[in-house]
């Protein structure tokens, strides 16, 4: 068994779309799903909001 990691840039509140295709062309098995959660703002550092850079995306690949 082979495993691939895609880092997928994400707008949360914008790109559900984005992120359905992308996994709907994915060749294998989606293993996990991990986010990046920044935290930059001052509301954000004080656990009010988060935000969410990127995705890693692991697939197992049969090959």
């Amino acid at each position: 068994m082979k495993y691939r990691v895609h880092r997928f840039d994400i707008n949360m509140s914008a790109d559900q779309q984005k992120l359905e295709q992308f996994l709907n062309n994915l060749e294998g098995e989606v293993v996990s799903i991990i986010p990046n959660i920044a935290k930059t703002s001052l509301l954000q550092i004080c656990g009010v909001t988060r935000k969410i850079d990127f995705l890693y995306i692991v697939e197992k690949v049969n090959k």
